[in-house]
């Protein structure tokens, strides 16, 4: 299952689940310091970005707010996927000042990863729209199984706002035979034909390769999904070559904002980046309050 494969309504619920587990972590028994607050009055709260960003979150922000306070008004000025400049307010919220107060920093918390995250993934997607199409198709992005554990299903959902695709979820949904598992399994060729049992129930079967010698290997066995491993440009052009449109050419390894457009411009099919979702530096947002 993918982020595509999700309706507003499971996204919700995911949101739901996520903010649940962070509300019991942050607040257990209850909130001590907001417990000094009237519990009758009610404010107005303005979160703002500190920095240019691309808003990602608004799920996990309404669900931390309405999960204290059920009947606030949450009004967004910048809107999922959509992106904001620094100091700009992308959203009001009015409620119960104890409530707002407790969820504040798990709503943040949400809000500034996600953002990162798909902060992160639109700024390759904007390297990649750059790099003139080959044969009529440019790279996707797409991410790893790299997640913050727990977390997985909210940072490809992040991903996704970003413009970028998604992988497999889990081990569970797809194959995606490695170097290990070709050593383990005695060769290119005899991982394949076993995979071949996995067929029906896959999204998708595809294998690491780490030579051209092991390409042909793999697409001669009926592959029809490659990942090129750690492979220089001239090997990757090679691989093109060699595939001739037979198999989904996926490179990873050693992909950057500097060697992104290179790699595209080879004209494989997908470039897998873990720093998506495992290298990200969260975006500063910050939320002020005052009286109604």
């Amino acid at each position: 299952m993918t982020h595509s494969d999700l309706s507003p309504t499971d996204i919700a619920a995911l949101a739901q689940a996520d903010v649940a587990r962070a509300l019991a972590e942050d607040v257990g028994a209850g909130d001590l310091t907001a417990a000094l607050i009237d519990p009758h009055r009610r404010v107005r709260a303005r979160i703002l970005s500190r920095e240019a960003a691309v808003i990602c979150g608004e799920p996990w922000v309404t669900a931390a707010v309405r999960t204290l306070d059920p009947s606030a008004a949450i009004i967004w000025h910048v809107r999922e996927g959509q992106r904001c400049q620094a100091e700009q307010v992308v959203v009001e919220i009015e409620g119960n000042a104890q409530a707002l107060l407790t969820a504040e920093r798990t709503a943040l918390n949400f809000l500034q990863l996600l953002s990162a995250v798909a902060g992160k993934t639109a700024a390759f997607v904007d390297a990649v729209a750059s790099v003139p199409a080959v044969q009529g198709k440019r790279a996707a992005i797409v991410d790893t199984r790299k997640t913050i554990p727990g977390l997985r299903m909210a940072q490809k959902y992040a991903v996704r706002m970003g413009g970028g695709t998604n992988h497999r979820i889990g081990l569970h949904d797809a194959v995606l035979i490695k170097e290990n598992h070709i050593a383990a399994a005695g060769g290119v060729t005899a991982i394949l034909q076993r995979a071949s049992q996995a067929a029906q129930v896959a999204k998708f079967i595809e294998i690491e390769v780490e030579t051209l010698e092991q390409l042909r290997e793999a697409l001669d066995t009926g592959a029809r999904m490659v990942l090129l491993d750690n492979m220089t440009l001239e090997q990757m052009r090679q691989a093109v070559a060699l595939n001739a449109g037979r198999a989904i050419l996926e490179v990873s390894g050693d992909v950057n904002l500097d060697t992104v457009r290179g790699i595209a411009a080879t004209g494989v099919d997908r470039i897998s980046i873990a720093a998506l979702t495992k290298d990200v530096k969260a975006i500063d947002f910050s939320m002020r309050f005052e009286d109604l």
